[in-house]
């Protein structure tokens, strides 16, 4: 899967892996939906920060929703 090339598809993969790494409850938070491809370099940037820290805090996975919350669709 090459997640350079933004598209609908590649946007709710990122989000789907996201809420799983993040371990979102409310999976509805990260709905492929309510986010804009015109925000999708700043996601792509989340993800990959995600992917590559691995193990993150509680402290810095709320950090990263509130991200996530702050590209959302208005």
């Amino acid at each position: 899967m090459n997640l350079e090339q933004p598209s609908e598809e590649n946007l709710k993969n990122m989000l789907d892996e996201l809420a799983d790494r993040l371990k979102v409850a409310n999976r509805s938070l990260l709905d492929p939906e309510d986010y804009d491809l015109e925000k999708y370099d700043d996601i792509k940037f989340m993800y990959d920060m995600v992917v590559q820290k691995g193990h993150l805090s509680a402290s810095e996975t709320q950090a990263f929703i509130d991200e996530l919350r702050s590209v959302r669709k208005a």
